[in-house]
C-alpha cells in the first residue's frame, strides 16, 4: 500500500498540468476557429468530413509539443510559454497551407473535399512532431 500512497503524491501536480493543457486545448479550440473563414464545429456536425481533418489535425499538432514541454519540466511558466508558442505555430500552419498550398481551401472544405482535409490536418501534425522534436531536451 505504501508505494501505491507515495505515487499518489505527484496527483496534485498531476491534476495541475491535466487542467492547464486541457484549459490551453480549449483556448487553442477557439482562437483557431476564430481564424478559419468557415464555421468548423457547424460543419463537423454536419458530417463534414474535410473540416473535421482539419480540426482534429490541427487539435493534434497542437498538443504534441505540450505534451513534450510537460514530460520534460515541472514549470508551469514553460508549459504556458511553449503553449503559447504551439499555438501560434498552428495558426501559421493554417495560413500557410489554406493560402499557399490550397488557395481555394475556404470552397474545399465546405464542399467536404476529403483531400483538402488530409493534406492540411497532415500538415498541422507535421508541425505538431517538428515542435514535439525541437523541444525534446
Amino acid at each position: 500500500m505504501a508505494p501505491i500512497l507515495q505515487s499518489l503524491t505527484t496527483l496534485p501536480s498531476y491534476l495541475l498540468f491535466a487542467a492547464v493543457m486541457l484549459g490551453f486545448l480549449m483556448l487553442f479550440i477557439v482562437a483557431y476557429t476564430a481564424v478559419t473563414p468557415y464555421r468548423d464545429l457547424a460543419l463537423v456536425r454536419q458530417g463534414n468530413t474535410a473540416a473535421a481533418l482539419t480540426l482534429g489535425g490541427a487539435m493534434i499538432g497542437f498538443a504534441l509539443p505540450l505534451m513534450s514541454v510537460a514530460s520534460h519540466t515541472t514549470s508551469l511558466l514553460d508549459l504556458g510559454v511553449w503553449g503559447v508558442i504551439a499555438l501560434v505555430s498552428q495558426i501559421v500552419a493554417y495560413v500557410i497551407g489554406s493560402r499557399v498550398l490550397l488557395p481555394d481551401f475556404r470552397a474545399g472544405v465546405e464542399a467536404d473535399r476529403t483531400a483538402y482535409g488530409v493534406l492540411l490536418g497532415s500538415l498541422s501534425i507535421a508541425v505538431g512532431l517538428l515542435n514535439y522534436g525541437s523541444l525534446t531536451y
